[in-house]
């Protein structure tokens, strides 16, 4: 395995490693708040955190990041204020009806 992530939203454990550090200075510097607040064990935390953002940093955190196929988003059907559905499509750029539907993705066909 190379590292890298195949489409899945779990992350990958180098990833996950960065997050529970960070995770760790913040739970660290919130109870040394609520403790006194303990000053040095706040900022104990907070060098945690710092030392979790180099490891994210270095283990490609944000290169984690899952991009989902594009959608296609129905149209909504417009209903008249006597509660008739009407022929027309709600989904124009600004919420205007429209008369024919539309597709977000151009390579694939509306519902409708």
């Amino acid at each position: 395995m190379s590292g890298e992530s195949h489409g899945s939203h779990v992350g990958r454990p180098a990833s996950w490693v960065a997050v529970t550090i960070i995770f760790i200075g913040f739970v660290v510097g919130g109870v040394a708040l609520c403790l006194g607040p303990m000053w040095i064990m706040f900022w104990v935390g907070a060098g945690i955190i710092v030392a979790g953002f180099a490891v994210s940093w270095m283990v490609h955190l944000f290169s984690d990041v899952v991009v989902d196929a594009p959608r296609v988003i129905p149209e909504i059907v417009d209903y008249s204020v006597f509660g008739t559905r009407t022929e027309k499509r709600r989904g124009g750029p600004e919420g205007e009806a429209l008369e024919s539907p539309v597709a977000t993705d151009p390579q694939t066909s509306p519902h409708g």
